[in-house]
C-alpha cells in the first residue's frame, strides 16, 4: 500500500491557491477540471517531495466545486487515498475482518471506506483497472463515502 493524497473541499480556489503555494510554498503538481461535475481538482506537493509530481504522491488535492455550498460538520476533509496492488483482494481482506465497503470496486479501480471515526478512505488500484467482476459490479453503495 502506498499513500497517494489527502482532500480538502475549498470554497475560493484562488485564495486556496494563495495561501498553500504562495503563503505555505506548496508547488502545483497538475489539475483536472470536470465541465460535467462542475468541479476543479487542483493538486500540490511540498518542495520537499521531489518525486511527487511524477509519482502522483504524496499529494494535497484541492477540490473547488463550482456551485457555492457551505461546509459544515468537517464537510471540506473529503478523504485519506491509498494505493493498493490488488483492489480485489484488499476489499474481501477487509470484508472478513468486519469492515463496510462504503463504494465497492465496480470499476476495477476506486473503493472507499470509511474509519471508526467516519473518516472517508479512498483505495485506488495500482496501475491499470482491474477487469471488472462480480461480486463487486453487483454491490450497491452504502451509506455515505
Amino acid at each position: 500500500m502506498r499513500f497517494l493524497h489527502t482532500m480538502v473541499r475549498v470554497k475560493d480556489l484562488e485564495l486556496s491557491l494563495d495561501f498553500y503555494c504562495q503563503k505555505l510554498g506548496l508547488i502545483e503538481s497538475h489539475r483536472m477540471e470536470s465541465e460535467a461535475g462542475r468541479f476543479t481538482l487542483v493538486y500540490l506537493y511540498a518542495p520537499d517531495d521531489v518525486d511527487a509530481k511524477e509519482n502522483f504522491s504524496p499529494l494535497l488535492e484541492l477540490t473547488y466545486n463550482w456551485d457555492t455550498e457551505d461546509y459544515t460538520g468537517g464537510r471540506n476533509f473529503g478523504h485519506i487515498a491509498f494505493e493498493v496492488d490488488d483492489i480485489y483482494a484488499m476489499c474481501e481482506r477487509l470484508i472478513e475482518q468486519e469492515v463496510t465497503i462504503n463504494r465497492p470496486p465496480r470499476d476495477g479501480w476506486m473503493a472507499f471506506i470509511k474509519s471508526p471515526d467516519g473518516i472517508s478512505i479512498e483505495l485506488l488500484q495500482k496501475g491499470a483497472k482491474l477487469e471488472a467482476m462480480e461480486p463487486w459490479v453487483s454491490m450497491q453503495n452504502v451509506g455515505s463515502w
